[in-house]
């Protein structure tokens, strides 16, 4: 049986942080990644801007139309996709470990859904950007809520939440599918492509929620929540006899990720298999068991960015939406993890 290493660093008065030197080995190498991703997709585009360029107009160095172009027009959309990228893989580490279900995450238990539902009913009554941003959060909020009581049973258990998740995920994709028939002819069209995933066009008045949110989310599930979860991966029994609160810490940390998932998609449009590919792909760079929040962050940062500067320079003189390169990659991802399961006689 193979070990984890894991290391202690000691503060005053009696405080310690037990860390994993490889997953923060892997957290900095996904990081760095999105961050040099990150550089060349500021410096692509119609006028092309080296990475020192950038990195220099980053710094304040730079002429006049090189930061316009790079603060104004490209920077907010790279840090979108970080943001989003970062959020929907916490969210699908944590709906991963708590419904202990590598299927587990906001797209396919239809949190995403009932986000999108909120917004295309934005759409249909003709309501403004920011009003669509706030209909994706509350739609999302409003089926994490349906969602957690139609699973109550003397607590959620991860199989029941992963059914009744799937089965509101297929009646609220009918409603979408309902909603785009309603709305006029340009309004659809705009539906569409932010149900597709997008990142075009994305000022800081997008950035700004998404940013608020993780600033108050992040800290309360990395640093609030996470030895608990770790323990309760053990078991709700064994986590139940060191005197966690099962269900209460459940609920703040769906709560959490639905919230998470939600304003990533007001951000960036419902953006798949983001949060299904970036926990496992971190659980395999960490050979690690447990949620691997931080390096599922870093890594669903380093995809998405990564993603959209595919979605930009596959097609010259196209540009795809971000949400059918995650869909192509994540597809096939999803494709393989099924004959994986099957092969290993878990489903």
């Amino acid at each position: 049986m193979s070990t984890v290493r894991s290391s202690v660093m000691r503060f005053g008065a009696g405080r310690s942080v037990r860390f994993r030197p490889r997953a923060l080995a892997v957290s900095a190498g996904c990081a760095l990644l999105a961050l040099v991703l990150g550089v060349f997709a500021v410096g692509s585009g119609e006028f092309t801007i080296g990475p020192a360029d950038v990195v220099r107009t980053l710094l304040g160095d730079g002429d006049p139309a090189q930061d316009f172009i790079v603060n104004e027009l490209r920077l907010p959309r790279v840090v979108t996709a970080l943001l989003v990228g970062a959020a929907l893989a916490l969210a699908g580490a944590l709906f991963q470990s708590l419904v202990r279900n590598p299927l587990g995450s906001p797209d396919v238990l239809g949190f995403t859904q009932g986000a999108a539902v909120g917004a295309l009913a934005v759409v249909v009554a003709g309501g403004s950007s920011l009003a669509l941003a706030a209909g994706a959060v509350t739609g999302g909020l409003v089926t994490g809520v349906a969602i957690y009581l139609l699973a109550w049973r003397h607590g959620v258990h991860g199989q029941r939440l992963v059914l009744v998740g799937i089965g509101t995920a297929a009646i609220l994709t009918g409603v979408n599918g309902y909603l785009l028939t309603r709305g006029q002819l340009m309004d659809a069209a705009r539906a569409v492509l932010w149900l597709t995933g997008s990142l075009d066009g994305r000022g800081w008045k997008d950035v700004l929620p998404l940013l608020v949110a993780m600033a108050v989310l992040v800290p309360v599930v990395l640093l609030g929540c996470g030895r608990a979860l770790r323990i309760v991966e053990m078991g709700d029994d064994a986590a139940s006899g060191l005197g966690i609160r099962v269900e209460r810490l459940r609920l703040v940390l769906l709560a959490a990720a639905v919230l998470l998932a939600s304003f990533a998609a007001a951000a960036a449009g419902p953006v798949n298999f983001v949060a299904l590919t970036a926990p496992q792909l971190a659980k395999r760079l960490t050979k690690a068991p447990g949620p691997n929040l931080l390096p599922s962050m870093c890594a669903g940062a380093a995809m998405l960015v990564g993603a959209d500067l595919a979605a930009q320079r596959v097609f010259p003189g196209h540009q795809l939406p971000v949400g059918v390169v995650t869909g192509v990659l994540g597809g096939g991802y999803l494709v393989w993890l099924l004959a994986t399961e099957r092969r290993a006689g878990r489903i």
